[in-house]
């Protein structure tokens, strides 16, 4: 009889107490509420996290300065308030190291004719604590940097360009010496700019790159030229190869407009193109860009 009666009340306490925690459950949830943890600063155009830690990272935006957080989001803190600009178009932290990380400056996601210019590259070697203008303060927009997996000093540079004319300043630079000295190593002509750059984490001495012709005045813009599309490298910039009737659309009789380049971190040989033509294209390629096929539009 105590036996049952055991059963008996053992199943009912585990009968309510379920009822019990559904009903907290449910009331938990219904009580909790997404909200916006930031940063502040209109379009967030540039991310990075530090390899290995998933707390760190960085964000850039559009005019809003660049932020920092090492509690994986739940926090972010200004940390670019102090220089000239606040317009941030690239994010690059070196992977050898995570104390060095490079800034590019100017924004390039172009939506309209109003946006903001920059002043060049930037550079911080204690984690974005202090920062020094390492030069190109002509080119206006840097639309990505990359750096050497394994030597900090050698980084790459695509500069955009300024807007509304043509101009000099615009391609892929180059640097050997942590930014002391450039060296530009593409140029395609005054109208053309580089907006994208991928660097193979394997072979460093091969990189993508997209080029983007675009003129902007004060009442709308004209994207796409006969110079834009992907160029590639296998000598660390020394010569250059455009990747046209390889299956890519481009060139005088089939222009494109911004180009963006990735490359696979498992298999390099693996990358993809996104084009911006009539209808937005992603292609791939399985041997480093000397073939390519449509993926999707």
């Amino acid at each position: 009889m105590s036996r049952k009666f055991f059963m008996i009340c053992f199943l009912f306490n585990m009968f309510f107490s379920q009822n019990m925690l559904s009903q907290i459950d449910n009331q938990v949830f219904k009580n909790l509420n997404f909200r916006f943890i930031g940063p502040e600063g209109n379009r967030a155009i540039a991310v990075a996290g530090v390899p290995g830690d998933p707390m760190i990272s960085y964000i850039g935006a559009a005019s809003g300065g660049l932020w920092k957080t090492t509690d994986g989001g739940v926090s972010w803190n200004s940390i670019f308030d102090d220089q000239d600009v606040s317009s941030i178009g690239s994010i690059a932290i070196a992977p050898s190291n995570p104390d060095v990380l490079w800034v590019g400056t100017g924004e390039t996601f172009l939506i309209r004719p109003a946006h903001a210019m920059g002043d060049g590259v930037y550079k911080s070697e204690d984690a974005g604590k202090t920062w020094k203008n390492m030069g190109l303060e002509k080119t206006g927009r840097i639309g990505r940097i990359v750096i050497h997996p394994t030597n900090p000093d050698i980084v790459y540079v695509a500069a955009l360009g300024h807007t509304h004319g043509p101009q000099q300043e615009r391609g892929i630079y180059k640097t050997i010496d942590g930014g002391k000295h450039w060296k530009r190593i593409l140029f395609i002509d005054e109208n053309t700019g580089a907006s994208d750059i991928e660097i193979d984490p394997k072979n460093p001495n091969n990189l993508l790159v997209g080029m983007w012709s675009i003129y902007i005045n004060t009442w709308g813009l004209n994207s796409g030229g006969s110079g834009g599309g992907i160029y590639r490298t296998k000598d660390g910039g020394e010569t250059w190869k455009a990747m046209k009737n390889k299956g890519l659309p481009g060139g005088e009789n089939n222009p494109v407009g911004k180009t963006g380049v990735a490359i696979s971190y498992s298999n390099p040989n693996v990358v993809y193109a996104l084009f911006e033509i009539e209808s937005p294209a992603l292609y791939r390629s399985e041997d480093f860009g000397e073939t390519w096929h449509l993926v999707t539009r």
